[in-house]
């Protein structure tokens, strides 16, 4: 099955980007593999909304930019995205709108009076869910599936909820159903499905985090990792873990630095922004071992940038974060379903080597919502690493070792243990002497070698081992580069998702195998690449960027790759 992208655009406020993942739900519930992509501006009100949701039977890794079946409530929605509609597709709309049609394409109209079916229901916000329902009956979906979704979403709220938001969508699937044949193939029919969860990269991390033995967290919201305070914050009595809603981003590491210093496995999240004014008690961090997990969503910058859209531009960033070095461990997920995975594993990390660890993720990741099978961390055990909770005689904290990691006791234990930002001897006392300062710093820097020779692992190789081309590439271009790769079979993928320490040896090898390479970022430098030829020496001439606040299409990268071939 080609992937099917039903998408539904109007005004902030109508409950668009709720109703759509609904439908969401009901495709996966249905048999299909979902991938979703939400677009809106920084404005607190009002603005175009508009959210994407690919399907199809085989596993959808990235979003699509040709939509099959659109719903527009508003003009802007036809004037913004009819140029991406494929010959045949439908648009549903209101005639009530008066909505200036273009004529010059073969597409299918469907009429709908959302706005009067939601009026005899007494509320116009229910016009979305009138549009959902309607699609439903011309995709050949199940309302009873719909039905089973909305009783999960307004069971708080109550049956009226329930009762008045399932007559919208029959309202709408009724309405279809008797003037309107299937304009487009049956593409909804529910089939045999696996069981699967839908879930965006916020979520991942904050379960991920739950999952990895998190016990204290501070965060102050910013998109686009605000999600991820919204569903710790009322999960706190129930998974036993403290969340501390401060002030600014500086207040929330310096709270998580401290409850590290008393043993609690610690995390913040935040965005670019945010992470500029958390860089000098990251730094701390670094001077006085402190496991902490930093989580960064990456949006468009400088400055307030994009703040609603994406981009892959902090990479040189956080590698280079505070003045000075220090080691520090960067993960990058493609997806949600290894936000989770690196979010537990960041928590091990930070413990076992006594330092920072961040997951570098974007705006792409933390929003868009993908189907997989249920999230799995019964694998995963606590590693608190080099810790003691006994008291020690002559305790050194910062004692120095092979493997540059000191044993920690947590600041209550009886032991004397000192957090000083200057540098300092093994016991914490400040000091300035030469053979101190070297064996301290040495000592630090060892962290890494240690890391990449126990915890690394290697960039994988998506597709042919002998292809005509290799697409190099990190964090959340994995999607797109995936769906790229069904169309193009002489094409391979080399993804990284570990930045820090850097897979070196890996890389290179693959690289020297290539016979022509490409590298796709989501950012005007190439900062990826840049990092390759530092640490590898193979400089990649060609890339393919983009820093539009917009994602990687399949259909853009196709073209792309393809004169490259």
């Amino acid at each position: 099955m080609k992937p099917f992208t039903f998408s539904m655009g109007g005004e902030a406020g109508y409950g668009i980007a709720s109703t759509s993942l609904n439908f969401s739900k009901l495709a996966m519930r249905s048999g299909y593999s979902c991938y979703t992509y939400l677009e809106y501006p920084s404005l607190i009100r009002g603005g175009h909304n508009v959210f994407f949701t690919t399907f199809s039977k085989e596993k959808i890794s990235g979003p699509y930019k040709t939509i099959d079946f659109l719903v527009a409530l508003n003009q802007e929605t036809i004037d913004r995205h009819i140029e991406n509609m494929s010959k045949g597709s439908m648009v549903m709309h209101d005639s009530a709108q008066k909505l200036n049609l273009p004529t010059g394409k073969s597409l299918h109209y469907v009429d709908i009076p959302f706005m009067s079916l939601a009026r005899s229901l007494g509320a116009i916000l229910l016009r979305d869910v009138v549009a959902l329902g309607a699609a439903i009956a011309l995709l050949d979906g199940d309302l009873k599936i719909l039905d089973g979704i909305i009783k999960e979403e307004f069971a708080k709220k109550g049956e009226a909820a329930i009762k008045r938001n399932f007559e919208a969508a029959q309202a709408g699937f009724d309405y279809a159903k008797k003037y309107f044949s299937l304009a487009v193939k049956p593409i909804l029919t529910p089939t045999k499905s696996t069981k699967k969860m839908i879930i965006n990269g916020n979520e991942a991390v904050a379960f991920g985090a739950l999952a990895g033995g998190m016990q204290f967290s501070a965060i102050y919201p910013m998109t686009p990792t605000s999600n991820i305070l919204h569903v710790l914050a009322p999960l706190q009595e129930e998974y036993k873990f403290i969340y501390k809603q401060p002030e600014d981003e500086i207040s929330a590491i310096n709270m998580a630095i401290g409850a590290s210093f008393a043993g609690a496995r610690s995390m913040v999240a935040t965005s670019g922004g945010g992470f500029c004014l958390m860089t000098e008690a990251f730094g701390l961090a670094g001077m006085t071992e402190t496991p902490i997990v930093v989580i960064e969503g990456m949006r468009g910058a400088p400055a307030t940038g994009l703040p609603t859209w994406t981009e892959q531009g902090d990479l040189r960033f956080i590698l280079h974060a505070h003045q000075g070095e220090f080691p520090r461990i960067v993960l990058a997920p493609g997806d949600a379903e290894e936000a989770f995975h690196m979010t537990m594993k960041a928590f091990n990390l930070a413990d076992k080597y006594q330092t920072p660890v961040v997951v570098l993720i974007d705006k792409l990741v933390c929003e868009s919502f993908q189907s997989f099978a249920p999230l799995d961390s019964s694998k995963f055990k606590i590693d608190q690493g080099k810790i003691t909770y006994d008291v020690i005689r002559n305790y050194q904290r910062y004692a120095l070792s092979s493997d540059g990691i000191s044993l920690r006791a947590p600041a209550g234990t009886g032991n004397h243990v000192m957090g000083n930002s200057d540098e300092h001897d093994t016991y914490g006392y400040s000091t300035e002497e030469i053979e101190t300062r070297n064996a301290q710093m040495k000592k630090r820097m060892t962290k890494l070698t240690t890391c990449a020779k126990k915890e690394l692992i290697e960039p994988k190789l998506y597709g042919p081992k002998n292809a005509e081309l290799t697409v190099v590439g990190w964090g959340t271009t994995k999607g797109a580069v995936l769906e790229t790769l069904k169309q193009l079979p002489k094409v391979n993928f080399l993804h990284l998702n570990w930045i820090s320490p850097f897979p070196a040896d890996s890389v290179a090898k693959h690289l020297k195998k290539a016979k022509k390479i490409v590298n796709v970022e989501l950012n005007y430098s190439g900062q990826l690449g840049g990092l390759i030829a530092e640490k590898t020496g193979i400089k990649i001439a060609d890339n393919i960027l983009k820093f539009d606040g917009r994602p990687f299409f399949p259909e853009e990268l196709v073209v792309e790759l393809s004169k490259r071939l």
